[in-house]
């Protein structure tokens, strides 16, 4: 998972989950966010939920967080049934482009962003998220302090 100095941002938002959760950077500050930005009709997205879901559990207890933001544009339902037939737990919320311009935009589906406990996004991967880079990446966030400066780009 690299990072490129541009991705070197803090996203504004407010989300709203499926399950009515308000999600927003200060309430998420501390933990390690995954963020995945999705689509029930996107095949490599529907693949990967699994790991995701994995994840989830796997490192809830380490403060992370998996967060599914779905681009979806058809009724919630239809979002809510799919998680449902998956087992998908993780909160999920169905957001607007606006949303995903603060995440720094996509350019395919899925594309994830590892966010810090300060909410800086450290790492994007486009297309399915690979566990055998993501553990590692997911660790060393996870091994941080809570109020550690951000480092600096890499260039």
């Amino acid at each position: 998972m690299g990072a490129r100095a541009k991705e070197r941002r803090q996203p504004s938002y407010a989300i709203t989950t499926r399950a009515g959760g308000l999600l927003t950077p200060d309430s998420l500050r501390g933990r390690v966010v995954l963020v995945n930005i999705w689509a029930t009709w996107c095949p490599p997205c529907r693949a990967e939920m699994p790991l995701l879901q994995q994840l989830a559990e796997a490192y809830a207890s380490d403060s992370v967080v998996v967060l599914g933001l779905s681009v979806d544009r058809g009724p919630a339902r239809t979002v809510d049934a799919f998680l449902a037939e998956r087992g998908i737990t993780y909160p999920v919320a169905i957001v607007s482009d606006e949303v995903v311009r603060a995440f720094g935009g996509v350019r395919g589906y899925p594309t994830s962003l590892l966010l810090d406990k300060q909410g800086v996004v450290r790492h994007t991967v486009m297309g399915p998220v690979g566990p055998v880079t993501l553990r590692p990446a997911l660790r060393r966030l996870i091994a941080e302090p809570r109020d550690a400066a951000s480092p600096p780009p890499r260039h």
